[in-house]
């Protein structure tokens, strides 16, 4: 009885975990920029083909990215078309300033976690996205 109450806990711990794989959905955005400031907004990550489309609206900015994703698999990562067992994504955006790239990180809460930098910047910010 007690084995059985265990399997059935851990089932429900890891559910949540495997069904939030997916980068795909509406995020509210918090983030730190390079220059330490601190920043709020949304972003919504689609699907399209192989790639993944990312809309950020930072204030009245609007940042638009194309992504690609990555999946832990044994050792190492295995990247490739888009996917819903994606647990980290690589994006290359532009937005009415500039240009820049992003990665970002499933978390074992559902939230994404990641770090970007923008065309000639020698510093590095941070972005967490937190389902809405």
């Amino acid at each position: 009885m007690i084995f059985r109450t265990v399997i059935s806990a851990c089932a429900i711990v890891l559910l949540p975990a495997i069904a939030l794989a997916d980068p795909t959905g509406s995020y509210k955005v918090a983030g730190t920029s390079e220059d330490g400031s601190k920043y709020q907004g949304t972003v919504k990550v689609l699907r399209s083909g192989s790639t993944y489309v990312v809309d950020w609206m930072i204030g009245k900015d609007e940042s638009v990215g194309t992504g690609i994703g990555a999946k832990f698999s044994g050792n190492s990562f295995e990247m490739g078309p888009a996917s819903d067992k994606d647990t980290a994504i690589s994006v290359g955006y532009v937005s009415k300033e500039n240009f820049g790239i992003a990665m970002y990180f499933e978390q074992p809460d559902g939230s994404w976690q990641g770090v970007w930098t923008y065309g000639g910047s020698e510093k590095v910010a941070s972005e967490t996205w937190t389902r809405q």
